[in-house]
């Protein structure tokens, strides 16, 4: 399966930055809970998921306390870090981002740079960005609680590093999305429907032909939609994809520390976590709670944001 499907990419001229280091202890916690960390059963033994996503075996690992945010940055907050330091974002270096094919305005596809070959319902689009998400036509204005998107794995680090933050590890992440749920495949347990209730954004009908919305919506979801995990989070299943810091590999549940594990001390690719409004079961359930992908730290698309943690 390749991560096109999820998650087309964008090759960088240059390497990214390296992230920011733990610990990070400076920033506000307004938004954020608070979680005790302890020892936790990471990944899964499941065979549902992909094999080259190195989603297993499970393993034992033990985490520090720290803090994460409830949602997921929103454009509102987004938008602020921009007023405050004139942040210019990748898509708007590079002058195009990735859109979903059902996004594109008829006035905008004078725009259209190309699609993805095998993933031909992901279009770039001159002008889309994080203020613009479907191109120069379309506006975020109407979607400020909203998770922002179109925003690359360097353009999260510079947040963080403005919010006095950091990105979650993988493991933090994971982690938090349990929300004290033991081997569970999703944030709230093994039913993707409990008592017929969606409790996510995800595709609804027959990808990538038609979307029947059933869960409410077609693109994004307020960041705040749906029922919040046991540990207080929002939408850690579908929506958006989220980014953490680690570099993507497909083994490293093998390797690494128990304690605290930040990940492979390099790679090509930043770990993406969560799932997004496009998943769905026939191609991409990555919106179970183990499941992970990866993408170069300067893809920007439409359904790819982050959350932002600190340490106690």
């Amino acid at each position: 399966m390749s991560h096109d499907c999820c998650s087309p990419g964008r090759d960088a001229d240059a390497p990214a930055p390296p992230g920011v280091e733990r610990p990070v202890t400076d920033g506000d916690t307004a938004g954020m809970v608070r979680l005790d960390g302890g020892t936790f059963q990471m990944g899964t033994d499941s065979d549902v998921g992909f094999p080259e996503d190195g989603e297993g075996p499970t393993r034992e690992v033990t985490l520090d306390p720290f803090y994460i945010d409830r949602t997921a940055v929103t454009v509102r907050e987004f938008a602020q870090f921009v007023r405050d330091t004139d942040y210019t974002t990748t898509a708007e270096e590079y002058g195009w981002s990735y859109v979903f094919q059902d996004f594109l305005a008829e006035s905008d596809r004078q725009y259209v740079v190309g699609d993805v070959p095998g993933a031909s319902w992901w279009i770039g689009v001159r002008g889309a960005n994080w203020l613009r998400p479907e191109g120069p036509d379309s506006s975020a204005k109407d979607r400020l609680d909203h998770p922002v998107t179109h925003v690359s794995w360097s353009d999260a680090v510079a947040y963080c590093e403005w919010a006095g933050k950091r990105l979650p590890t993988e493991a933090e992440w994971e982690y938090a999305a349990r929300g004290s749920l033991t081997g569970a495949r999703y944030p709230w347990g093994d039913d993707l429907h409990p008592d017929g209730e969606h409790r996510c954004n995800i595709w609804q009908g027959d990808f990538p032909e038609k979307n029947t919305a059933e869960d409410g919506y077609l693109g994004t979801a307020p960041a705040d939609a749906f029922e919040q995990n046991d540990y207080g989070l929002c939408n850690v299943a579908g929506n958006v994809w989220n980014w953490v810091g680690d570099w993507f590999s497909p083994d490293h549940h093998g390797a690494g520390p128990s304690e605290n594990p930040t990940g492979p001390d390099s790679g090509d690719e930043r770990v993406m976590r969560g799932g997004s409004y496009l998943c769905h079961r026939s191609y991409c359930n990555r919106y179970r709670v183990a499941a992970r992908t990866g993408n170069t730290p300067e893809s920007t698309t439409g359904h790819l944001g982050f959350r932002c943690v600190r340490d106690v």
